[in-house]
């Protein structure tokens, strides 16, 4: 599942591969990439066109070779990217700003597919709204979409994060302590840990990613200068994608149930985590939400979160630092500096079956 964000290991990370005068994902004309994806309801496609030779067959079509390898650890597979060992890796939104990006990697979001439509909550032991949990101790993995999404929901009842005591709690241990600490009353997770903790008697979800949609969203992001140079590089992961999902679209229970074992569930408890995500399971659904305004209005929420919580790094001065691109021309922050981009035209081109 998603894990916290760790930019300063990332910055650094990125100062020394430059230091040593390396170019991440070096930009040239070539066959061969590899990218990288975590275990998440929303990522599992990837490995499944690894393992059935899907990828494979889109990336023989397009002329070139890539290879899917899993990453078990969300923020390690974030730094190999921005380090320039991977071409692509899947990443939600504010990953993508917060690391990459703001690391200096100019990354664009080639596919669109996803965003929480209630895979991630808020749950209190001793209240029923949101309004309930002010002067609480709250257990979430900090500086995490977590994190976001309890800004988010304290900000829909007047209250903020100096109304409470957020305790950084991993994603590993969230559940125990929630069930075995009496005095662990509030906790922010995403699921199938949520599940797990809104089950506990007494127990209340008061805020969901449903009410927040469209604003956590995952994506297979690449080098933007990778993507440039290689054009059949990006060709071939939509390709596998889109045909990966038309498959799942269908409800073809072999490959879901695929998933779900790789995923460490079985086939509902993998159905019942779809259930939650806004998949968009055609392109023109992702490129209908990648043009959209409202999109716009997403990534100005997470990068004021972001610079407020000092995820844009040392030398950022305001929440312009880091430029972000969207279609039609619009930029959000410094034109100069742009290192995240959303471009729906390798979506918009999809074409059939290899």
């Amino acid at each position: 599942m998603r894990r916290p964000i760790q930019p300063i290991v990332a910055l650094f990370l990125v100062a020394a591969v430059f230091a040593l005068g390396l170019s991440p994902a070096a930009a040239e004309q070539r066959k061969d990439f590899k990218i990288c994806w975590s275990i998440y309801v929303g990522w599992m496609p990837w490995g499944y066109a690894q393992e059935s030779g899907l990828m494979k067959k889109w990336a023989e079509k397009n002329g070139v070779n890539v290879e899917i390898v899993q990453i078990n650890d969300y923020v390690e597979s974030i730094n190999q990217y921005t380090a320039g060992k991977f071409d692509g890796c899947s990443m939600t939104n504010m990953d993508a700003l917060t690391i990459p990006a703001a690391g200096g990697v100019d990354t664009t979001a080639l596919i669109v597919g996803d965003f929480s439509n209630g895979n991630d909550g808020v749950v209190l032991k001793n209240g029923k709204t949101v309004a309930d949990i002010k002067g609480q101790q709250v257990h979430l993995v900090e500086l995490s979409v977590s994190h976001y999404l309890l800004a988010r929901a304290l900000d829909t009842v007047g209250l903020s994060e100096k109304d409470i005591t957020v305790i950084n709690t991993s994603d590993a241990d969230i559940v125990s302590v929630f069930t075995s600490n009496a005095s662990s009353t509030a906790v922010v997770t995403w699921n199938p840990q949520l599940a797990a903790v809104a089950a506990v008697p007494g127990a209340t979800k008061v805020f969901n990613s449903s009410q927040i949609p469209g604003e956590i969203i995952d994506l297979m992001v690449v080098n933007t200068e990778t993507l440039k140079d290689n054009p059949p590089f990006g060709k071939a992961l939509v390709g596998a994608w889109y045909a990966m999902l038309g498959l799942m679209a269908k409800g073809d229970e072999t490959i879901l149930a695929a998933m779900a074992k790789a995923s460490g569930t079985d086939l509902a408890g993998y159905n019942s985590q779809l259930a939650t995500t806004k998949m968009f399971y055609t392109p023109s659904e992702a490129v209908a939400f990648t043009t959209s305004a409202d999109l716009v209005k997403t990534m100005d929420l997470v990068r004021t979160f972001s610079f407020e919580h000092g995820l844009l790094g040392e030398g950022a001065k305001t929440k312009d630092a880091v430029g972000i691109a969207f279609p039609g021309g619009k930029t959000l922050g410094d034109e100069k500096n742009v290192k995240l981009r959303f471009d729906e035209t390798h979506m918009k081109g999809a074409d059939g079956a290899p």
